[in-house]
């Protein structure tokens, strides 16, 4: 049980010592009798965390002198929950009894994290009696020394391990590593060490505090039926396994990288299990059906309801075709399932953020510092019953606050979320903030909910943080967690303020257009080019540049790939697509420059065209899919909570790519709405015109232009067979039989080939009308 004064801490001021709290400005540590290597590493962790947030030099002593507050580490009697501790205060004390080695580091984690730290003020509240231990018994993330992330390449052991200690604080039980050679290219400009190097070092800092080491290893060589090849890969992983001081799990994802058929897969692990316990011999081996198709999986569940020996579990992660209940009841039960939640990206991903606006998706992408607390705790709370814990998917410290969160809900799964960010807010940022800083982080998400253009809360988001950066101390300043929330709360406010200038210039164009004259166009043009030349809020966008630059000299995030080498304006460098442009203007201009080139008697059918672009004429309908607020005819799926990965709903993509050139395309092509797999894409009208007559026209988006659809009305009328969409993008239309109209209902269903690999998409729609003949 936690008691805490009546007076909240986390609005505490930072330097406040409450007269119910246990002064701990003079105190000393007392280690455990005869203490372990790694319970002296919690030791060493609690006095460094200490000094760097008091400037308290704190002894280590076996015997404390009288009258002194004691910070007392104990080890707990045999039989108490694995990784557990118990926590207590009194008016003298601290007793942190831990029920093994790794409940000795949690414990010290968790009071680090209840104590009141800042410059010459330490203490903490008396009356704390906490007994706990972890609900699931794995709980880590992947930390990959690679060019692809967005920070992690730039990273010198000191400083991975802070963060692995960050991360243990909070309950962190394992890390997985990646080796040297993976689906990434061979070298970073920013690498300090080369990548075996650094693996070896990482594997080495997470021995010493007694956690878990993992190791995604993809099978990315071609053909593993070639015995050669296998000899090959034989070698080349047991040097990495050899070098390693500690490796506890491997885990091998069959797609995603790779592309093996099962048998064959199966056939190398069982070899490779035999190869890592020539240097590991207590190391088990998992195995991810990612990216399989149908005919795949089903031979991956021949090979696995056999029940191998030499496999130690199955990992759900993205591109698995099935839902993890499904995964579950097909796999026997001696072998534990794993969770690779992918935390670190908004789109195109296993868990995209619901309903995103197309302003985000155009700018933040798809690697943007993303603060998803709601979010998280939906995903975890569905799907972790059905696993043994996680280790989550992370390419760089953009998702960091979402990595602390799943720490703690596998530690505890009904904690509440905002108390879960006070948390780290006051452990991480200061005391002081720790109720406006997780309250910033809840707002931070709630930016991303929603039509920009309509959330005002966006603009309220950026004060509240104007108000924190206002007060901060220098420290505060120079905290890259703080750096990182103020940059999204400048970044978000920026891209609305854009977002309503350019909106507002469209208008001013369309209204042009409609008034007509010889002119017509060049004003149109002119009023398009205003909201360039003039751009809003320009004191925002400078502060934007400044916190990137910080953020680069604080923990070496890559927001640009011009200014700070980042690998590729997708990979995180949203400093790059600040300004893309969010109206129709490029797409409207290139229609301008064709309509010049006409006749005059062509000219006004050309511009009409424009004005009427969404108009489907009378007794008709038009859906700008992939917005929220113009689709009324999508059915839609599952809540949310009810299925994150949207592997049974529609959900909105976009088909963008910052490092590729596809353009110039209109808005309403770049988002489109889709499903996953066999999920079928299914539009219902009612209402209609029984005697009528329809057709439809369609704009087939979405970035996977390979993927044929096929369209049936009514369940039974073929629209049109499995085709390719139309590169370049335009709209085709299709007439309507009589027959499916003549209840005065109709739904059109869209479906790609069953079976398919890989990530599933394909069967993604941009715009719909149905037009009366």
């Amino acid at each position: 049980m936690l008691r805490i004064p009546a007076v909240p801490f986390f609005i505490l001021a930072a330097t406040s010592v409450l007269a119910a709290d246990l002064d701990l400005r003079e105190a000393v540590i007392v280690p455990p009798q005869n203490a372990s290597p790694r319970e002296q590493k919690a030791v060493r962790m609690l006095v460094e965390e200490i000094a760097r947030r008091t400037q308290f030099e704190i002894k280590v002593t076996d015997s404390p002198a009288a009258g002194k507050p004691v910070i007392r580490l104990l080890r707990a009697p045999a039989g108490r929950p694995g990784e557990g501790y118990r926590l207590r205060t009194s008016s003298k004390e601290v007793t942190i009894e831990g029920n093994d080695t790794r409940g000795v580091l949690f414990g010290a984690g968790r009071f680090l994290r209840l104590a009141r730290m800042s410059r010459q003020s330490f203490s903490i509240p008396e009356g704390v009696d906490l007994d706990t231990a972890p609900r699931y018994p794995l709980r880590g993330h992947q930390l990959g020394y690679r060019p692809k992330t967005n920070s992690y390449d730039a990273w010198t052991l000191p400083m991975w391990e802070q963060y692995i200690r960050d991360l243990a604080v909070f309950g962190t039980n394992a890390v997985e590593l990646i080796p040297p050679r993976s689906d990434d290219d061979e070298d970073s400009p920013h690498f300090p060490l080369p990548k075996m190097e650094t693996m070896i070092g990482m594997s080495s800092i997470l021995d010493s505090y007694g956690l878990d080491v993992w190791v995604w290893y993809p099978a990315l060589d071609k053909d593993y039926s070639d015995p050669k090849t296998v000899e090959f890969a034989l070698k080349e992983w047991g040097e990495v396994f050899r070098k390693l001081p500690r490796i506890d799990h491997v885990f091998v994802p069959g797609g995603d990288p790779g592309h093996t058929p099962p048998r064959y897969l199966m056939a190398l692990l069982e070899k490779q299990t035999e190869n890592l316990h020539r240097y590991h011999p207590k190391a088990r081996m998992w195995v991810a059906p990612q990216g399989f198709s149908q005919e795949w999986l089903d031979e991956f569940y021949a090979i696995v309801k056999k029940e191998p020996a030499w496999l130690g579990g199955i990992v759900f992660g993205p591109q698995v075709r099935v839902s993890l209940p499904e995964l579950r009841a097909a796999i026997p039960r001696r072998y534990p399932i794993r969770h690779y939640p992918d935390i670190t990206h908004s789109i195109r991903c296993q868990y995209p953020v619901p309903d995103w606006d197309l302003a985000y998706a155009l700018t933040i992408g798809r690697e943007g510092i993303n603060p998803r607390p709601l979010d998280m705790a939906a995903i975890f709370r569905l799907l972790e019953p059905y696993t043994n814990g996680f280790l989550t998917y992370s390419e760089g410290c953009n998702d960091d606050v979402n990595k602390f969160l799943w720490s703690q809900l596998g530690w505890d799964p009904d904690i509440d979320i905002t108390a879960a960010l006070r948390d780290y807010a006051q452990y991480f940022i200061s005391p002081g903030f720790a109720d406006g800083f997780a309250q910033g982080l809840m707002a931070l998400e709630r930016n991303w909910r929603g039509p920009l253009l309509t959330n005002s809360g966006v603009d309220t988001t950026l004060e509240q943080f104007q108000a924190m950066e206002r007060s901060a101390t220098p420290r505060d300043l120079l905290n890259w967690r703080f750096q990182q929330g103020l940059y999204r709360a400048y970044y978000d406010a920026y891209e609305r303020a854009r977002l309503i200038r350019e909106t507002e210039a469209e208008g001013q164009a369309m209204e042009i257009l409609r008034e007509g004259g010889d002119t017509a166009i060049d004003r149109a043009e002119q009023a398009l080019d205003s909201a360039v030349a003039h751009k809003p809020a320009q004191a925002l966008r400078g502060r934007v540049f400044e916190l990137a630059e910080a953020l680069f000299q604080s923990v070496r995030m890559q927001l640009s790939v011009e200014r700070y080498k980042a690998i590729a304006v997708s990979r995180g460098a949203n400093l790059d697509a600040i300004d893309t442009p969010l109206n129709n203007r490029a797409w409207l201009k290139q229609r301008f420059a064709g309509i010049r080139k006409m006749a005059p008697s062509e000219r006004q059918a050309a511009i009409r065209e424009i004005l009427d672009w969404t108009n489907p004429g009378p007794g008709g309908f038009h859906d700008d899919l992939g917005d929220t607020a113009a689709e009324p005819h999508l059915v839609r799926g599952l809540p949310y909570a009810q299925d994150p990965a949207f592997l049974k709903s529609p959900f909105t993509g976009f088909a963008i790519n910052p490092d590729t050139q596809i353009g110039p395309w209109r808005t309403s092509w770049l988002r489109h709405a889709e499903t996953l797999h066999e999920t079928p894409l299914t539009m219902r009208y009612n209402h209609l015109d029984p005697a009528a007559r329809y057709k439809v026209r369609i704009v087939y988006g979405g970035e996977n232009a390979s993927v044929d659809l096929r369209l049936v009305a009514d369940g039974r009328f073929e629209i049109h067979s499995y085709r390719p969409k139309d590169r370049p993008v335009r709209p085709v239309e299709f007439d309507i039989p009589g027959e499916a109209t003549a209840d005065g209902k109709l739904t059109l269903r869209w479906e790609h080939k069953p079976g398919l690999g890989g990530n599933g998409r394909g069967t993604q729609v941009a715009e719909v009308w149905l037009i009366r003949r």
